[in-house]
């Protein structure tokens, strides 16, 4: 199924996927976008607007959190929050020295939360850090990437080391 298929294709690539369905039920735009798919897109859908869609995921190229114009060949100094090592220009991620793998979205996010740790980021900044500042969509996709980067971390609801929620602002 459309999920598997999403969920296998985020292992090995960062390409953009978008979801076609006829599935309109919220759960399964939520589960969808929270395997990986960059997009969701019910039918019946206008064909103009799904070619809008793709043309402006493409020219938005993914952004990694090199700093531009640093070479990301091990140079950039990594990140460490507590017993979490950030590893920004290898994009590795350890965790009380256990390598966790993330997807390119989920280091993304962390990448964005770490470089500013003091600061409380929106759904919105978030956004822009990762997908750039003219996606358009639902801005809870954030939450579904917080909700996976949070389990792969090992963070609870009670216990929010890496990454914390601040009720009615957003993610620090």
């Amino acid at each position: 199924d459309a999920v598997e298929v999403c969920r296998q294709l985020r292992t090995f690539s960062d390409c953009y996927e978008v979801m076609l369905t006829a599935r309109t039920d919220e759960l399964d735009t939520v589960i969808g976008l929270s395997v990986g798919a960059d997009d969701y897109v019910t039918k019946p859908f206008r064909p103009r607007e799904l070619v809008a869609r793709i043309a402006a995921m493409q020219r938005r190229p993914r952004r990694s959190f090199g700093t531009p114009g640093r070479p990301q060949d091990g140079s950039v100094p990594p990140v460490v929050i507590g017993s979490l090592h950030l590893d920004l220009a290898g994009r590795e991620v350890e965790v009380d020295g256990e390598a966790v793998p993330l997807t390119r979205t989920e280091f993304d996010v962390l990448a964005a939360l770490a470089r500013r740790p003091a600061a409380v980021l929106t759904r919105r900044q978030l956004i822009e850090a990762v997908w750039g500042d003219g996606w358009v969509g639902d801005e809870h996709l954030v939450d579904v990437h917080v909700l996976h980067l949070r389990q792969k971390l090992g963070d609870t609801v009670d216990a929010q080391r890496f990454v914390r929620t601040v009720r009615g602002v957003g993610y620090r």
